[in-house]
């Protein structure tokens, strides 16, 4: 390839100039049965935080529509990770068609962008709830924070739609294969669509971030807020997202750091095979990394959630007394009797 497409999941093809190392067997062989297993873990465990989000009986709170969306994000992801366990496996050799090609690449888009988001609004909502306790506004209910995940989910279509667009499963005759690349129409496209990607996935939420961050951690080290009941019973609530949050930068930040370092590459400040090993390489590993919080975040919300495990519970119970309500009316005398009357009724 003369070019080196930087992109989430892309392939490391390199020019005939600069030939495969060998940390690509190591890729090849052990990153689709890593991301096998992520996948089912994550799976299973994002369907069980959507189940007891959606099922339990009690009020839903703001951070639970936004969490519940996360996991939904999370869903979305990994749903298409098998698809690129197999294009790695087959040494990058995309056998699933054009659409497919395209639809999974939208999907990890998506998950990136809606993800980060997503923990800027939650982040948003612990903010105005312990920061602005006198004064939390009217934005802090639930039918506001719904609105807010479908404009998310929106913006986060649109800010993927490249991916969508330009990617093309393309013959590459340096290694014989037809791989799933993406294929902007210039060259300097790629420059400017890193840059943008960079930008608002990545600076702009992370300010945020930053800034809610930091003023909720001052009012949780405030004594004299703790003294406020309100403040009391937020700050016990705001734990989960903070680790959720810092759990997601650990995963992803390097994934940003990687499109940063791929962004002076292309404008020659990194040059040579090593650069261009290093960064193909790397990018396999942060994306996946990063494809790691999918799976990590049900069991943050197990390990660390006091709220979720006291909803997952009560839900279990509940289940298990209509259960037991159930067997008791099928063996109840009363149940049979009245049976065996209704059919001497219809003999009569």
């Amino acid at each position: 390839m003369t070019s080196l497409n930087f992109s989430t999941a892309d392939s490391p093809i390199n020019s005939t100039s600069c030939p495969e190392g060998i940390f690509l067997d190591w890729i090849y062989t052990f990153l689709p049965a890593y991301i096998m297993v992520v996948c089912v873990f994550g799976l299973v465990g994002n369907t069980f935080v959507l189940l007891v989000l959606c099922l339990h009986r009690s009020h839903r709170t703001v951070p639970d529509i936004y969490l519940g969306s996360l996991a939904g994000a999370d869903l979305l992801l990994l749903a298409c990770l098998p698809f690129w366990a197999v294009n790695i496996a087959q040494r990058f050799s995309w056998p699933f068609g054009e659409l497919l090609c395209r639809c999974v690449n939208l999907a990890i888009y998506m998950n990136l962008c809606s993800s980060i988001y997503f923990l800027v609004m939650v982040s948003i909502d612990r903010y105005l709830a312990l920061v602005k306790v006198l004064n939390p506004g009217r934005i802090r209910t639930v039918s506001c924070a719904k609105i807010n995940c479908c404009l998310i989910w929106l913006f986060s279509l649109a800010m993927s739609s490249p991916a969508f667009i330009f990617r093309q499963v393309t013959f590459v005759p340096e290694v014989n294969i037809s791989a799933c690349l993406l294929q902007y129409p210039h060259p300097s496209w790629q420059l400017k669509m890193d840059i943008t990607f960079i930008v608002i996935i990545f600076l702009i939420p992370d300010i945020i971030l930053f800034f809610c961050t930091t003023k909720i951690l001052r009012v949780l080290r405030n004594d004299r807020l703790q003294l406020f009941k309100r403040v009391r019973k937020e700050s016990r609530a705001v734990r989960l997202i903070l680790v959720v949050l810092l759990a997601f930068l650990v995963c992803w930040v390097p994934f940003q750091l990687f499109r940063v370092l791929h962004l002076f590459y292309q404008v020659g400040l990194l040059t040579g095979c090593p650069w261009q090993r290093v960064l193909s390489n790397g990018n396999q590993l942060v994306t996946f990394l990063g494809c790691t919080n999918s799976c990590v975040n049900p069991v943050l919300y197990v390990m660390v959630g006091k709220q979720f495990r006291t909803k997952a519970r009560e839900l279990y119970d509940q289940s298990v007394a209509r259960r037991k309500s159930a067997l008791t009316l099928r063996d109840s005398p009363v149940t049979h009797n009245t049976s065996i009357s209704s059919l001497e009724r219809v003999g009569h």
